[in-house]
Formats: structure tokens, sequence, C-alpha cells
């Protein structure tokens, strides 16, 4: 496992949007201090501690500017969280245990675990007609869309989940996500068994499901999803889910006594209680986990608290508390937290940046807690640096990619030969870099399934590591000791017999390079 050094100070942040969510905000610094503006209201000031509840229906549009080292988190809450009970934006004091807490329920809004949901789960009961229905028959079906995996759709499918009254076209969904009309409406077919046009129904009756079961009428909640009429949403509410949004309504409210303690009444409560009293924190969420599914880029995921585990296959890997875990693309698994755990992703990265089959890890000290927390943000709100990079994370990584890169140079087949290529990737550095002692059975193997001598082969793998650490800005002198050269200038003369330039030259080119 990867040990990494001190983190990167944290950048100051200004970000700034339209207030298009159907959610209310509850937005608090951790460390620092920020300051929020809305559009005809007071600005906010906070400092660390701090925060400040924003109803989904106050303003247009918002600006956040923080300081450097400042720690951030905007919380979207579920539509029906306090809905009226906190109507107007107020500053608020976050009581000692609640920050973990809030962390938790920031990470279910932009992870697929499961297992606790704000009120989906009994809504889906009362919807399927629990406790009515007769013996035998099956409940109907009202879960979320399944997502698609590939890229474009997948981002143009978070974006409807954010706000399904977004009414662009095909064409222009595609350009908005660099894609074409055609291949994304092949790849929501293809990955969700849907149209693109049945899955965006399916994603704004969901979502009417949540405002109507906040009190909202049919009226505003078919204007909030996206209906361009009240009569075509009934229509198709009642398709759906074999009830009109006024029969749902009515049922919900006979039901309301059996809904008290309902996950979603609950958490209404502990935000209340925390925004209006500061009372203590309520216990922190139980074990849970995600459904078994493949991402179509490799995802870092990082054990801020507890214990946390991967499955892929028959492998089972276990992580601790610190420890970050790139997630191979393409690999169907399953990620989980035990319980009082939080697991929390930190960015992708795409297979062309990061060659990667197996999980690769890195151990974290507390003092990157700040800096990475700040990267989970980054990486999955609009709360993020100008010029933001979601790949800037690979540099925390850059050594271990490196050594990971070095696999395209050509690999032998034969298990002994292999396992000797990989033991001196895994040494290079620490054993003066000169090749290993190997009988002459697997050099004959290095020669003949790569066309290379051992010697020869060291020598393009330790090249093919300098070269991505010079172009990720690391000095040649450092480099040089990684790559296992006491001396600069030996290093610089064997690079440049292979490249014709030497390090400092290299590295310039690169860096040029739009």
């Amino acid at each position: 496992m990867l040990d990494v050094g001190l983190p990167p100070p944290i950048p100051p942040v200004r970000a700034s949007g339209s207030w298009d969510q159907t959610a209310h905000l509850l937005l608090w610094v951790r460390t620092g201090s920020a300051c929020v503006r809305l559009a005809d209201h007071p600005e906010f000031r906070l400092a660390a501690g701090e925060g400040v509840w924003i109803p989904a229906d106050v303003g247009n549009s918002w600006t956040v500017v923080t300081e450097p080292g400042t720690v951030v988190f905007p919380l979207l809450t579920h539509p029906s969280i306090a809905a009226g009970a906190l109507s107007e934006p107020r500053r608020f004091v976050i009581p000692d245990g609640w920050q973990d807490w809030l962390i938790q329920h920031f990470n279910l809004r932009i992870t697929p675990l499961t297992g606790h949901g704000y009120s989906q789960d009994v809504l889906a009961d009362l919807l399927r007609g629990a406790g009515r229905r007769p013996p035998g028959t099956s409940p109907r079906a009202v879960d979320p869309p399944a997502l698609p995996r590939a890229g474009g759709a997948r981002e143009v499918a978070n974006e409807l989940l954010r706000n399904p009254a977004l009414a662009l076209t095909v064409t222009e969904w595609a350009a908005r996500v660099m894609s074409s009309p055609r291949t994304l409406l092949r790849d929501f077919r293809a990955d969700t068994g849907l149209t693109f046009e049945q899955w965006r129904l399916r994603c704004r009756l969901n979502a009417a499901v949540d405002h109507l079961a906040a009190g909202y009428g049919g009226d505003h909640v078919a204007a909030r999803v996206g209906f361009a009429s009240r009569n075509g949403f009934t229509r198709a509410f009642k398709q759906q889910f074999g009830s009109t949004p006024y029969e749902f309504s009515r049922a919900l409210s006979a039901h309301q006594a059996d809904l008290s303690r309902a996950t979603a009444a609950r958490q209404a409560d502990d935000l209340v209680r925390m925004v209006r009293e500061g009372q203590a924190a309520p216990e922190l969420l139980p074990a849970t986990r995600t459904a078994s599914h493949s991402n179509d880029v490799h995802v870092l995921c990082w054990a801020y608290r507890g214990r946390g585990y991967l499955h892929i296959g028959d492998r089972r890997y276990e992580w601790g508390r610190g420890v970050a875990t790139w997630i191979p693309a393409g690999v169907e698994h399953v990620t989980g937290v035990h319980e009082n755990s939080i697991c929390l992703p930190l960015g992708d990265a795409g297979t062309g940046d990061l060659r990667l089959t197996e999980p690769l890890q890195a151990q974290f000290s507390p003092a990157w807690d700040d800096y990475l927390l700040f990267c989970s943000v980054s990486a999955r709100t609009p709360v993020r640096p100008d010029g933001y990079n979601p790949s800037h994370v690979l540099d925390l990584f850059s050594d271990h990619v490196a050594a990971q890169r070095a696999l395209s140079v050509p690999m032998p087949a034969d298990p002994r030969a292999r396992a000797v290529a990989m033991d001196y990737l895994r040494r290079i550095g620490t054993s003066g870099g000169s090749g290993p002692e190997v009988p002459a059975d697997v050099q004959r193997a290095f020669r003949e399934q790569t066309g290379m001598s051992v010697a020869r082969w060291c020598y393009a793998a330790r090249m093919r590591i300098a070269r991505d650490l010079l172009a990720g800005g690391a000095k040649p002198v450092a480099v040089a000791r990684r790559v296992g050269y006491a001396h600069l200038p030996t290093f610089s003369a064997a690079f440049s017999r292979l490249h014709g330039l030497s390090p400092r030259e290299y590295q310039q080119r690169e860096t040029k390079k739009p």
C-alpha cells in the first residue's frame, strides 16, 4: 500500500449558478470561512461550525465565496424535510457531534449507497398498496430508474435527477455533454432498457411522488417536475401508479399516523432541531452497501471514518480509516461500510489516464482529512475552484500511477518471468535500480516474449516511470532517485540516450502541451 506525504493547500472557491433545485439547501462550514449570497436576501458570512438553511423557494441565484483553507459542504435535502417548518433562510451553529452526521447525509446524496433512504421506502409501500392489496398480488414497482453507465448518458441522467423539470431536447443534451444525439439515445436504451423519453418520464414521476408527499398541490408539482399541464401530469401519474395525484395525496394523509416514525419524518425532526435548538446529534447511519454495479471510469473512494470493504468476484478488499481505494472501471463490484463508518468518493479517472486492472490503495494520515473532504465536495458538487480538473486526484498518486503505467511496457506471459517483472516494478528505487538476477530460462522467456533482455526491459520500465513523473512536474533529481539512480548526471545521460532530450528539456516540452 502506498504511503502519501503531506497535503497541498486548499485553494479558495468562488462558485455561482441559478437556483433551479427542488430541494432545500443546508450549507455549512467545517473549517475556514465562507460568504453565501442570495438574490434579494442579505449575505451570510459563516465561520467554522456555522451553517445556513436555504429553502427551495427562496431566490433564483446563489454565490458561495470561500477563503483559502476552507471546507464547505452543500447538502441538498429531500423536498419533504422540514416542509413549511423553516420557510426563510436562517443562520445556525452546528452543535458538537453533528458534523459527521451531516457528512454522512451528504455522502448518501452523492453515492449509490442503499439501506437508509429519506422517504422512498415508505412511499413505495404506500403506492404498492401495502396492507390493502389482495393476497397473492404483486406490488407495483416505483423504484427510481436505473442509471445508464456510459459517461454522457450518465451525466444527463444525474442532471435530470437533480432537476427533472429541465426541458432540453436530445440534441441540446447531446451538445451539453459533448456527445451525439444518436449515441445518447443508444446508451440510454442499452444501459437502462428504456428510451430517453421513458427514462425522463419515470424520473419526473418519482420526483412528483416526493413533492406530493411534501404537501404540494398537483399544479405546483406538475410545474416543478416538468409537465406542461396538470392534465398531462395526472394521466402519466395514474398510468404509472394506478391512482391520480389527488388520490395519492389523500391516501398519504390517511396513513400519516402510521408514517410518523418513517425515516423522512425522523430526519426532518432531526434537522429542524439542529437548526432551531442545537440539540445533541442522532446516531450515525447503520452499515450500508451498494448494489452490484460497474463504472465506466476508475473511482477513488476514501474511508473518512471507520471501516469498509470492496467485493470483486470472490475477492474481498478491506479498508480502514484513512485508506483510499481506486476501484477499476468496467468491473462488477459491491462496496460497503460497517456501522458508524463513512466512505466518500474523491474523484474519477478515465481509462486513458490510468491503467488499472486491480484495486490500488493508499494510506492517508488524519492531516489529510480537510483536503480530502474538499476533494470530495469539489468532485460531486458545483462548489469547486475555477478550472477544476476532476482528474487532479491522480496527482496524489503520481508515483504509484507511474508504476502502474509501466505495465504498458511489453510484459512477458510466462508466469515466472511476469513475477520477476512485477517484483522489479514494486522495488524500483529501493534496490539501486539494477536488473534482477534471474535464471537462464527466465532470461530466455523475456527475450522471446518481449523482444528484450531482462536488463533492457528494466531500463525501458524505469524510463516509462521517469517520463510520467517528469510530465507530472516532479523535479529531475527526485525522479532520478525514484527510478534507482544515485546521481542526477547518470540518470540524465541514460534518459538522453533513449529520448534525445535531457530530463529537463523533456519536462518543459510536455508541460507546454495543451
